[in-house]
């Protein structure tokens, strides 16, 4: 197996990165019972030296289930009905996990609504309040 290369700033060198097989539930007939194509894939997030704080907070943000008490993040996959792929399939959703939360979250802009939205919302709030009272039938005083 070969580095994960992730992008120019992080490398997860292959003996970081841990995998076992198992049966599958997916597709694959027969053979379904019979060869372990599940792959779960564990990596220890304490090893991996080079890894950004900010980045590595939010990942484990972001992953919190996914980690166990230990610190090892899994990820499965049984999409294929061969190890080989299913194995190729957690490298690569570990890597897109990864860039997911390599940036910090823009912060939002406070923004004001405009004349017109305002506008807009106080017509249909008045049509509304029309509509409900076109509703009511005639009132008689007692």
């Amino acid at each position: 197996m070969n580095d994960l290369f992730v992008n120019t700033r992080l490398s997860i060198p292959a003996g970081d990165l841990n995998f076992t097989a198992a049966r599958s539930s997916g597709p694959g007939g027969q053979n379904v019972n019979k060869v372990n194509s599940k792959v779960t894939l564990r990596w220890s997030l304490a090893d991996c030296r080079g890894f950004d704080p900010g980045w590595r907070r939010r990942f484990v943000n972001r992953y919190q289930n996914r980690i166990t008490r230990d610190g090892e993040l899994l990820v499965h996959s049984e999409r294929y009905r061969d190890q080989a792929r299913n194995l190729a399939d957690a490298r690569t959703k570990l890597a897109e996990m990864l860039l997911e939360c390599q940036a910090p979250p823009t912060p939002r802009k406070a923004t004001k609504p405009t004349r017109g939205s305002q506008r807009r919302r106080l017509d249909k709030k008045r049509q509304n309040s029309q509509k409900k009272h076109n509703r009511r039938g005639p009132r008689i005083d007692e």
